[in-house]
């Protein structure tokens, strides 16, 4: 048995579904429950004692809100229902961005995570191409989209890739690996959404923000260090976080999926 945390998210959904079809048995747990989904929290561990009973591989996904999750208390609870392998989704931060403040949960999970004596592998992807989800309502509404820093490209991922490769790791022994998941090629976002304007078959206006617009913007559903920390990577990319990485090819045996295809993929929820 496999057990999914973040079971309903861009990645978990569509990781249950490359699970099952692989022929595995797989219990989805997420913070507030669904149908088919077991109600979890990895901020409180012994909510998950049961789930993991049994269990041989645990996919963690951390919720980007910042709240505190004791690594070890996750993993202590993990090891007593049986799991030996864990997979985490980190994020390309945690190397690119060493201090960041927005990353620290997610290295603190990793670190916890080598010491712990399970079999672990730790996936880092960049950006996700499902972020742009973000313009859905405008573009439906108005067919406008609007984002800052709109010549700065980055290689984007496609969430089922991610999916994809989690699926792969979680299923396979890769013990001590640490893979970074991008998209093919960098992408700005003023490219991006003539991709999506393509997709729909319709003209979709962009109009670039500002920093302090983008901050204002993000700060209703994030946590002011996670805001300064998105803002910097689009905004002042490192090298390393516009490089694109073979690890997805290398997981997969195939390239990984564009901008464009994931746009055309999604249309619906632009229309």
């Amino acid at each position: 048995m496999i057990v999914v945390t973040g079971a309903t998210g861009n990645v978990g959904r569509l990781l249950m579904a490359e699970l099952t079809a692989a022929g595995e048995r797989v219990v989805g747990v997420s913070r507030r429950g669904a149908a088919g989904v077991q109600k979890g929290d990895l901020t409180a561990p012994e909510s998950l004692r049961a789930t993991m009973q049994g269990a041989r591989a645990l996919f963690v996904l951390l919720a980007g809100g910042g709240e505190a999750v004791d690594a070890d208390a996750v993993l202590d609870v993990a090891k007593a229902g049986g799991v030996e392998r864990v997979v985490l989704l980190s994020s390309q931060g945690v190397r690119t961005r060493p201090g960041a403040r927005s990353h620290a949960p997610l290295g603190a999970f990793e670190a916890a995570l080598r010491g712990s004596g399970l079999q672990w592998t730790v996936l880092r992807p960049g950006g996700f191409a499902s972020n742009a989800y973000a313009w859905a309502g405008s573009i439906r509404e108005r067919r406008q989209a609007a984002a800052p820093f709109a010549q700065v490209a980055l290689p984007v991922v496609d969430p089922a890739d991610l999916a994809a490769c989690a699926s792969v790791t979680l299923r396979d022994n890769h013990q001590a690996q640490v893979y970074e998941l991008t998209g093919p090629a960098p992408i700005t976002p003023r490219a991006q959404v003539e991709a999506i304007a393509a997709a729909i078959g319709e003209p979709v206006a962009f109009r670039e923000l500002t920093r302090a617009e983008a901050a204002e913007q993000m700060s209703r559903f994030m946590p002011a260090e996670v805001v300064r920390g998105t803002l910097d990577i689009l905004g002042s990319p490192s090298a390393d976080e516009q490089r694109v990485s073979p690890d997805v090819a290398r997981l997969l045996g195939r390239p990984a999926r564009d901008f464009a295809a994931w746009a055309t993929e999604h249309a619906a929820a632009f229309r």
